[in-house]
């Protein structure tokens, strides 16, 4: 079991939690024509995001992986045209969070905390005025 937290392009998700809950099932179908663990495939803002945080945790798999590095840092990273998922060690879900969602407001993703266990999921988008806000659906 991982602690799991999503980034994805604003413009490609639904507005309204059914819409985006239903988009997000089909997107972690990961049945694009593509291989998943390498950012090419993505937008320019999640490319950049993931160069970013790939500093902070590395990824398990694909072509910045390191076979050498068994630290619990190491993240294995879903990539997909839209989303990219990331499933962290549970000792590193404090840091990863604050990590992604750092990220995420300064390349202007959205935003998902999957392993969030609340009635209503954590989903926080930029807004047009520069900021970063919660859903509010």
């Amino acid at each position: 079991m991982s602690y799991d937290l999503m980034v994805f392009e604003p413009a490609a998700a639904p507005a309204g939690r059914d819409e985006f809950m239903t988009w997000f099932e089909e997107q972690t179908e990961w049945s694009e024509d593509h291989g998943y663990d390498d950012p090419a495939v993505s937008s320019a803002a999640l490319r950049a995001w993931y160069l970013d945080v790939i500093t902070r945790f590395p990824p398990l798999n694909g072509p910045h992986a390191n076979a050498d590095d068994d630290s619990p840092r190491v993240t294995d990273y879903s990539v997909g045209t839209h989303v990219i998922y990331a499933a962290f060690a549970w000792s590193e879900a404090e840091s990863a969070f604050a990590t992604m969602f750092e990220l995420a407001k300064k390349h202007r993703v959205g935003f998902f905390d999957v392993s969030d266990d609340e009635e209503e999921p954590s989903i926080w988008l930029p807004t047009p005025d520069g900021g970063y806000a919660p859903t509010s659906w």
